[in-house]
C-alpha cells in the first residue's frame, strides 16, 4: 500500500469517528490530505483504535519520519563533556528519551496543526500516545503539576520514551519561584530517566513558546540545572539541547562556550 493508500484510509476512518464532519470533502492534493489528517489526529479524543487502523497508521507515520530524515543522536558531537547542541525536529530524533513540554492537561495539543511542541510530538507518535496520557491522568484524576515529569513509551517516534513534563507559564515578570519551577522541569526529567536506565534525553525549549518563559533566562537555567544534575551524577545521562529557531541556537551556543558562564 503506498503512502497516499494509507493517508485516505485513516482520514476516511477519522471521519467515520466524528459524524459532525461526514461531508467533509478530502482534499485532491497531497498537502491538503496531510493538513485534514494531522487536524484530524489533533481533535480526535483519546480513545482505542482498530488493530487495522494502529497497523496502517504506524507504518504511514513511520515512513513519514523516514522521509524527513532521523538523526542519530549517537553521531552527536558534544559541545561539553556530556552535553549536546541540535537544531532540528526533535521527533525525527533517536535516542533514550525526548521531552514534551506538556501542558497541564497531559492529552496534548487539540488545537489542529497548531505549531507547539507538544502537538508536534502526539501527531508524529500516533494516537496511542494520547491514550496512554489519559490512562495516566485518570490514575491521578487532578491537573498534572508543574515541575514534574511522567514517562510513555515514544510508539512511532524514533526515540525509546517520551517525558512529558508542564514548565511554568509566564504572566508578566519572571519569579524566583517561577525559575524554580522551570529547574525542576529538567531535574525531575532526568530522575525519571535515570530511573528507567536511560542515557540519552533530548530537551526541547521547556516553556518558552506558548508559556512565554523568556529564552535566554530559560536557555541559563536549563544549563545550570543540568549541569548540577550531572556533576552529582556524573556519567550517568548523556543530555542533547535540542532548538528549533536560529534564536535559541544563538544563545546556547553563546551559553555553553568553553569560558562563558551558564549560570542564571
Amino acid at each position: 500500500m503506498t503512502q497516499t493508500q494509507r493517508r485516505l484510509y485513516l482520514i476516511r476512518q477519522l471521519l467515520q469517528e466524528q459524524p459532525e464532519y461526514a461531508g467533509l470533502e478530502i482534499p485532491e492534493d497531497e498537502d491538503g490530505q496531510k493538513r485534514l489528517l494531522r487536524s484530524l489526529f489533533n481533535i480526535r479524543m483519546p480513545a482505542p483504535a482498530s488493530r487495522e487502523f494502529l497497523t496502517l497508521q504506524d507504518a504511514y507515520l513511520q515512513e513519514e519520519t523516514r522521509r524527513r530524515g532521523i538523526t542519530e543522536a549517537a553521531a552527536l558531537q558534544p559541545v561539553q563533556p556530556g552535553l549536546f547542541l541540535w537544531q532540528g525536529d526533535i521527533t525525527t530524533l533517536r535516542c533514550d528519551a525526548i521531552v514534551n513540554a506538556a501542558n497541564s492537561g497531559m492529552l496534548g495539543c487539540f488545537v489542529p496543526c497548531h505549531g507547539c511542541i507538544d502537538n508536534a510530538i502526539h501527531t508524529a507518535a500516533g494516537v496511542q500516545l494520547r491514550l496512554a496520557c489519559a490512562r495516566l491522568m485518570a490514575g491521578q484524576q487532578t491537573p498534572e503539576p508543574t515541575g514534574r515529569a511522567r514517562i510513555t513509551p515514544a510508539y512511532n517516534l524514533p526515540c525509546r520514551f517520551v517525558l512529558h513534563t508542564v514548565g511554568p507559564i509566564i504572566r508578566g515578570r519572571v519569579t524566583q519561584g517561577q525559575q524554580e519551577l522551570l529547574a525542576g522541569c529538567y531535574r525531575s526529567c532526568l530522575e525519571l530517566a535515570a530511573a528507567h536506565g536511560l542515557h540519552s534525553v533530548a530537551f526541547c525549549c521547556i516553556s518558552t513558546g506558548e508559556f512565554h518563559f523568556p529564552a535566554e533566562l530559560a536557555a541559563r537555567t536549563a544549563i545550570h540545572t543540568v549541569q548540577a544534575w550531572q556533576q552529582a551524577h556524573p556519567d550517568s545521562i548523556e543530555v542533547i539541547f535540542n532548538v528549533y529557531q536560529d534564536s535559541d541556537l544563538q544563545i546556547y551556543q553563546r551559553l555553553l562556550q568553553p569560558r562563558g558562564t551558564a549560570a542564571p
